[in-house]
């Protein structure tokens, strides 16, 4: 009789951030064995402390250490077979110091580093998003020269990011008068829940289709433009918005003239709803084909909480 793998023991860092606290509870509905690596700091930090308290009431074990101190690393590392690393933008560059933690403990079957986002290989904007994705697309080519198995996950948007305000820079909720629309209108951005992105991430990790692959989210309902958004919108709150069509030309020029970083929101509405950065070329690998079963909330599900 064949015995079932044993399913992998995970080690999420970052797990008090937003999508590092979803993966470490995904992690731990889907039977394995999941470990937080935790500064002693977020102890004492009562939001960070509250969320480190649930996960470890829901099983998931808590290491305290940190990416700047390599004893404490190597020994949480030592205890798992796949790191998944979720620390925000700004530490990016901090996977530098993990990197070399990973091949000295030689036991990692799976590294997923943190990514999700646009593919940081694919983006046209190098020159205006302040290395955004040049630091992602650096810490790809460490992993790939020293030859650690790796998945990456490319999520594209978040649907907490630019959604909540129908893609409008500065609001905070969607408009109920008149709309922006960026470009023509036609191009499609993709945006994903947090929650759904961590299940398709562990989903992956003991997967042989996945190993040294990018897996790409873009579900069927998750996959719009900027008119199809605004039409679903207009269809909940059964009212037409007066649009305004802000040119290429229009959005280049307000972008060089707010200083970084508040220009970044910009950016990425320039990169994904003019550019087409998220679905201009073809992917081999899909979430939502690759694992049909796992639910996800649409573009529209999410609007429908906003109305």
């Amino acid at each position: 009789m064949e015995m079932k793998a044993e399913k992998s023991k995970i080690l999420v860092i970052g797990v008090t951030g937003r999508l590092g606290f979803e993966l470490a509870k995904a992690s731990i509905n889907a039977s394995h064995p999941t470990f937080g690596l935790v500064r002693d700091s977020a102890f004492s930090d009562p939001h960070k402390s509250q969320k480190l308290h649930l996960l470890s009431h829901s099983g998931v074990t808590l290491l305290k250490g940190s990416l700047q101190d390599e004893e404490s690393l190597i020994e949480a590392i030592k205890r798992v077979d796949v790191v998944i690393c979720a620390v925000s933008s700004k530490q990016v560059p901090e996977q530098k110091l993990l990197i070399p933690a990973i091949k000295k403990a030689g036991c990692v079957k799976r590294f997923i580093p943190s990514e999700f986002g646009l593919d940081a290989d694919k983006t046209r904007v190098s020159n205006m998003d302040n290395n955004f994705y040049s630091n992602k697309a650096e810490i790809r080519r460490i992993v790939e020269a020293e030859g650690i198995p790796y998945t990456l996950v490319c999520c594209n948007f978040f649907t907490s990011y630019l959604l909540p305000s129908l893609v409008q820079p500065g609001l905070k909720a969607p408009p109920r008068d008149k709309v922006s629309i960026f470009g023509d209108g036609t191009v499609k951005g993709v945006f994903m829940k947090e929650n759904d992105v961590a299940a398709f991430t562990i989903n992956t990790v003991d997967d042989p289709r996945t190993l040294n692959k990018v897996l790409y989210l873009r579900p069927p309902g998750n996959v719009c433009s900027m008119n199809e958004l605004v039409e679903i919108w207009e269809g909940k709150i059964s009212k037409k918005l007066e649009k305004n069509y802000v040119s290429e030309e229009e959005l280049l020029m307000k972008i060089k003239a707010t200083p970084y970083p508040d220009n970044m929101e910009m950016v990425f509405i320039y990169s994904a709803f003019v550019k087409g950065d998220q679905t201009y070329f073809d992917v081999e690998l899909e979430g939502s084909q690759l694992y049909p079963h796992t639910k996800y909330t649409t573009i529209s599900e999410f609007l429908e909480t906003l109305v």
